[in-house]
């Protein structure tokens, strides 16, 4: 009883308290007050969207979500490197601009939308589309002599890992 209960108020409890830590980072003050009202916050904004939620998304591994977390920070810096290195120093006529086929063995919503959202985080590299059956993503890279190369790395970097970490 007291279960059902506490997951009406907090259909995501994990969304909720991730929610009152970034409310805690923006206000970057700890009050009692920005407690209070990031946890309204975190408990409207979950209950709000609760009927777009159908199922929960199950996160198998939590602690390899950690290290992908990680892994993407890292790559998104050394994208900013590389993609500053061709504005500065490469002509239009040298670069290598594509678009990519990803074939996707992801079927969770949530997992897809995390990898297309990593790809267009990573500079030089931006989703434009999926696949109405969810079946590929079309990936734009700025950059690249080899597409081939490309879809194997988000393939083996960001999809193997979100298999893991999702299913």
């Amino acid at each position: 009883m007291i279960k059902r209960i506490l997951l009406r108020v907090f259909p995501h409890p994990q969304l909720t308290a991730f929610l009152l830590l970034i409310w805690l980072l923006l206000v970057n003050n700890v009050t009692v007050g920005n407690v209070i009202l990031g946890l309204i916050i975190g408990v409207a904004i979950p209950g709000i969207t609760q009927p777009f939620w159908p199922n929960q998304p199950r996160i198998a591994r939590p602690f390899k979500a950690v290290s992908y977390i990680l892994l993407v920070i890292w790559d998104i810096c050394v994208a900013n490197v590389t993609v500053a290195r061709i504005i500065l120093f490469k002509s239009n006529a040298n670069t290598h601009s594509h678009w990519i086929v990803v074939p996707l063995d992801l079927r969770s919503p949530e997992a897809i939308t995390i990898l297309a959202g990593t790809i267009t985080m990573t500079p030089g590299t931006v989703t434009a589309m999926l696949a109405a059956d969810a079946s590929h993503l079309l990936v734009h890279c700025l950059d690249t002599d080899d597409p081939d190369a490309v879809r194997d790395e988000i393939k083996h970097r960001y999809e193997r890992r979100l298999k893991e970490i999702f299913e």
